[in-house]
């Protein structure tokens, strides 16, 4: 006899968000009066710039607040088709843009009008962590391709090759990557797009949502506009919550073909509807009115970028490489693996790790078994300066006293 709890085989398949739990944990331990140094949601310190929320509250006073088309106002699909165009070279209508309450939905809806039980998603890991549960809420098979610090934590056309099968889906490429900052270049991309080429089954969903978060000389590149035959079997998602500083807001969007938008609306008829009519007009006066305020925020990622670069290069057992793009480090920490902290944790993997040193030093990071990646883990620098030194200090001294 079934039990009324019962929960379904599709969600028993899932793990919930190891990077809400260290966030979670971290605000319990705030709370409590712990002197947490939470460095593990992915979340720009920077408010919302004023020009967008006006836009927002003038929305609230002209009544804007009605329910709308369930993929997006006309004004802001307007908005969404010039930035395609302006910033990527693509052409869509407003038949073929979603927006969505967020990126997550985005991603999620795509893949749930379009993958049947046992279809495979190929997924480059480290991935973000919503990418194969997603998959599997959806009854598809993710298929995570190991991508090490030789190869810049990036797929390469050689793997993408051996792992394609009749059965695969959709190809998922995050650039730049949450959780390592590493960027697809051009040549990077135009190798993977003569693979695809020759499987025209398999279609690619392409997460640019760090588009605008790049540093140094590094060119940011989309793969629907490096190779315009795949431009009919791409999505190319992205959304205002990182760039923007726009996370509570939830809008994400996305561009791609006609038959694929129309049945992520048709999803979103029975599901969420529309994303919110106020959170929509402040994402026309985002998309269309000044991008000044990205460069003088990107001067100060690069800034921390390079500083906590430099901390956690200098402890013995670390090794961090340096991004493109986004606002995470990803450092290698197999060189402490079978030590054991000051209050007597054996380090056996990248969880203990992360494990001790929020409870040892009071700093929040993610261990990389969360993004199908280890040993490692991920540091978000999207906070302040002396804040991240000060978390520096604590990991080069938390290390420094395992023996």
């Amino acid at each position: 006899m079934k039990n009324y709890k019962q929960l379904s085989e599709n969600l028993m398949r899932v793990a919930p968000s190891a990077t809400m739990a260290v966030t979670q944990t971290a605000r319990e331990l705030k709370a409590s009066g712990v002197d947490v140094i939470a460095l593990g949601a992915g979340e720009p310190d920077f408010d919302t710039p004023d020009h967008i929320k006006d836009a927002a509250i003038e929305a609230i006073r002209k009544g804007e607040t009605n329910y709308t088309n369930i993929d997006g106002i006309a004004e802001l699909k307007a908005a969404i088709s010039a930035k395609f165009k302006r910033d990527n070279n693509l052409s869509y209508t407003a038949q073929q843009i979603n927006v969505s309450p967020g990126g997550k939905p985005v991603l999620f809806n795509a893949l749930l009008a379009t993958i049947n039980l046992g279809d495979e998603v190929i997924i480059p890991a480290p991935a973000w962590v919503s990418y194969p549960e997603m998959t599997k809420l959806c009854g598809g098979v993710p298929v995570l391709v190991p991508c090490d610090i030789k190869s810049g934590f990036k797929i390469t056309a050689e793997q993408l090759e051996a792992v394609i099968t009749p059965q695969t889906r959709w190809l998922i490429l995050n650039s730049p990557s949450n959780p390592t900052g590493a960027g697809y270049s051009f040549a990077d991309l135009k190798a993977l797009a003569q693979v695809l080429l020759r499987h025209p089954r398999v279609m690619v969903l392409t997460d640019d949502i760090y588009e605008h978060l790049v540093y140094d000389d590094f060119k940011f590149a989309t793969i629907a506009d490096v190779e315009p035959a795949l431009y009919e079997r791409t999505l190319t998602m992205n959304g205002l919550s990182k760039a923007y500083a726009m996370t509570g807001w939830r809008i994400g969007f996305a561009g791609g073909p006609q038959w694929l938008i129309q049945a992520m609306a048709k999803v979103m008829s029975q599901s969420t509807s529309n994303p919110s009519s106020i959170s929509q007009w402040a994402g026309v006066a985002a998309l269309n009115g000044s991008h000044d305020f990205i460069k003088t925020r990107n001067v100060a990622f690069t800034k921390r970028r390079n500083a906590i670069v430099s901390i956690l290069n200098k402890v013995e057992g670390l090794r961090c490489t340096v991004p493109d793009g986004a606002f995470y480090v990803y450092p290698d920490c197999s060189g402490l693996i079978g030590k054991t902290s000051k209050a007597g944790q054996k380090i056996t993997s990248d969880t203990d790790f992360a494990t001790a040193l929020l409870r040892e030093s009071h700093v929040a990071v993610v261990p990389g078994t969360a993004f199908h990646s280890a040993p490692n883990f991920r540091i978000s620098y999207a906070t302040s300066l002396p804040q991240l030194q000060e978390a520096g200090a604590r990991i080069s001294q938390f290390c420094a006293d395992l023996s």
